[in-house]
């Protein structure tokens, strides 16, 4: 019997030819019934992942940027139906960390045809994640890098937004790591990845694999374009926790107090300001659809 396949897309992203030539890759496949919707932002898109799995969905396609796949695996974690990604945004990091390429072709190939793997997600505040999650410095850019903005520079954005806010205070926080105490003193961001690259194509946790059941953990006191300028230098020749301004380890639970409010995000998406975070690693939460080799 042909499956029931999904499409969850969010309108506003572009691929390739687009979504009329995605149905029409689809139509070339053996599927049964197929169920599409479309959002104008991400925040709209678990409603409609929701209702695909209630309908019978046994494979979703995800169109869009890493905000679009937060949204969904985060309703699709630990339903066992497979995500298949269609990386229409801007930076795409789960995508290019798993190599699926920006090719429409070729991404629906591997939905299709692809393995399928379990894959960890991380949790922060009762909200799944797959790339990383950040509070300080790195949220505040990215909150800055506004959709406009976005749309009109790409990646250039984040630039100029990390530009604007290397000048930014220290904050205290206090962190445990499984339990234990692990940091405590001023830092000016916290950092949590499931992968390894991040925002601008930074290589941040050299170690980071999706599939290992951990979350990495970094903590910067850099302060300063100076400082941050070490930083991000030492991340592009070497290794990130050689820097002396950047302190790294792994955990399976991740709690933090902050000495005031601050924005956090999940895979680029902000969320409001908190003056603490729970997170935790969950192991093999979302199947995806990945290439052969």
């Amino acid at each position: 019997m042909s499956p029931t396949i999904a499409v969850v897309a969010h309108r506003k992203k572009t691929l390739g030819a687009g979504l009329d030539r995605l149905r029409v890759l689809i139509s070339e496949q053996d599927v049964g019934d197929l169920l599409w919707y479309e959002v104008p932002k991400s925040k709209k898109a678990p409603k409609k992942v929701r209702r695909a799995l209630k309908e019978g969905a046994e494979l979703v396609f995800v169109w869009g940027g890493d905000g679009m796949v937060q949204r969904c695996s985060d309703v699709l974690a630990g339903s066992g139906v497979p995500m298949a990604i269609l990386p229409a945004g801007t930076g795409n990091l789960f995508a290019t960390n798993l190599g699926i390429p920006a090719d429409l072709e070729e991404a629906v190939r591997i939905g299709f045809e692809g393995r399928r793997e379990r894959l960890d997600l991380g949790v922060v505040n009762g909200e799944h994640f797959a790339v990383m999650a950040g509070a300080g410095f790195e949220a505040e850019m990215i909150a800055d890098a506004d959709g406009q903005a976005k749309s009109r520079l790409g990646k250039l954005s984040y630039v100029k937004a990390a530009i604007r806010h290397v000048g930014g205070p220290l904050v205290p926080m206090r962190i445990k790591v499984d339990g234990e105490p692990w940091f405590d003193g001023e830092a000016s961001c916290l950092l949590l990845g499931n992968v390894g690259t991040i925002a601008g194509g930074v290589e941040a946790f050299d170690d980071a694999r999706p599939d290992d059941g951990w979350l990495e953990v970094g903590v910067s006191t850099a302060q300063g374009p100076v400082q941050w300028a070490r930083v991000l230098g030492r991340m592009a020749t070497g290794r990130s926790e050689d820097s002396p301004l950047v302190r790294i380890t792994r955990a399976r639970k991740v709690s933090a107090r902050f000495g005031r409010p601050l924005l956090y995000e999940l895979d680029g998406g902000e969320r409001e300001a908190t003056d603490r975070l729970k997170a935790r690693a969950v192991p093999g939460g979302l199947t995806v659809c990945l290439p052969l080799t």
